[in-house]
């Protein structure tokens, strides 16, 4: 079946299911979704590198996020993917495993496939590379921070805002002494959110010492090394703070090895919210990153430096909010008063 086809069958001009299919905006709606039920009836199948050809536009979009295993990036890939191909793109989606190199060579093959424009979820793009991109008016969209350039559009996490509801959430619980384990510090992001905690703690008076700063890579192995070292002090913190929920859930695991539990002796907060937070045992107390919204944010910035009609052409930054969601794995510090009563609520009077 070729577009005559398709025409023949919706009784309108080859040319009207041409802009159909290029998804023109000044189509009659009642003609596109005549074109539209055509092309399923006939089985049509457009050729997207002729249409490439003609409109100078592939409407694929790349995509490259850090890294697949962590439960995080798929779940952000999907919305992604929905969201772009609602409105008409394909993404081809790739992984840099934090590897600067891997990130600049999937530039590359994403240029190759003539991509209309890339967002990049990751770090360590040569910025060389991203000039020249940027003189062939090349859009692209980064996460928390990018080169103040032309055509470049940003994606900000309020990160400060979300350590912030964290560290007053222990707080409040009464907790004094909270460590925090950062994720890689040759990164923006897990600096970024190992400053937002020191600065957290010093708006509430609170010192952190030197050792209560450990450094992680954002796995859950990374998380069991970390809450190992903070194990190993001659007093535990009576609360941990990580900079993502699969460190937090590897400090569970860590601390189910030894004598001491969630929470009665230790409490534990996460940050992103992934969907495997709420099933963690117990349930992480966690901040939430909305991937919908980062997704959302990341697709119309690409669609902003693509579409000239675009209502918000010309837009440099999209800011994404924070928020606390408190789940079972933080209470009030052990040996604090309203922890006593609790355990003695919950086990019965001591004789």
């Amino acid at each position: 079946m070729n577009i005559r086809d398709v025409a023949q069958r919706a009784g309108v001009s080859i040319a009207t299911v041409s802009r159909t299919v290029n998804r023109i905006p000044t189509v009659n709606p009642e003609l596109a979704s005549r074109v539209w039920k055509a092309i399923d009836e006939v089985g049509y199948l457009p050729n997207t590198q002729a249409r490439a050809l003609v409109s100078g536009r592939s409407r694929m979009l790349g995509l490259i996020v850090s890294e697949i295993t962590n439960p995080f990036f798929p779940e952000l890939v999907q919305e992604f993917e929905n969201l772009a191909v609602a409105q008409g793109y394909e993404v081809l989606i790739g992984s840099t495993n934090y590897d600067p190199a891997r990130t600049e060579s999937l530039m590359r093959r994403l240029l190759q496939r003539n991509v209309d424009g890339v967002a990049v979820m990751t770090f360590g793009v040569e910025e060389e590379l991203v000039k020249k991109l940027v003189e062939r008016e090349f859009p692209l969209v980064f996460v928390d921070a990018g080169p103040d350039l032309p055509n470049i559009h940003l994606v900000k996490v309020d990160y400060a805002e979300g350590i912030r509801q964290g560290v007053q959430h222990l707080a409040a619980l009464g907790h004094r002494s909270i460590a925090f384990i950062s994720g890689p510090l040759s990164q923006r992001s897990p600096v970024a959110r190992r400053d937002a905690f020191v600065r957290s703690m010093a708006e509430l008076g609170l010192a952190v010492s030197a050792g209560h700063l450990v450094e992680g890579n954002h796995t859950m192995e990374g998380g069991i090394s970390a809450m190992e070292r903070l194990l190993e002090l001659p007093e535990l913190p009576t609360a941990v703070m990580c900079s993502n929920d699969m460190t937090a859930i590897g400090a569970l695991h860590a601390l189910y090895r030894t004598r001491y539990r969630v929470p009665d002796d230790i409490s534990v907060v996460g940050f992103d919210d992934i969907h495997l937070a709420q099933f963690a045992l117990p349930p992480l107390t966690t901040v939430q990153m909305s991937c919908r919204d980062l997704a959302a944010a990341a697709v119309e910035g690409l669609r902003a430096g693509i579409e000239p009609d675009h209502p918000k052409h010309g837009r440099k930054e999209w800011q994404i909010s924070t928020r606390l969601v408190v789940r079972r794995s933080s209470a009030f510090p052990r040996g604090s008063l309203p922890a006593l009563v609790g355990s003695n609520i919950a086990n019965g009077p001591i004789e």
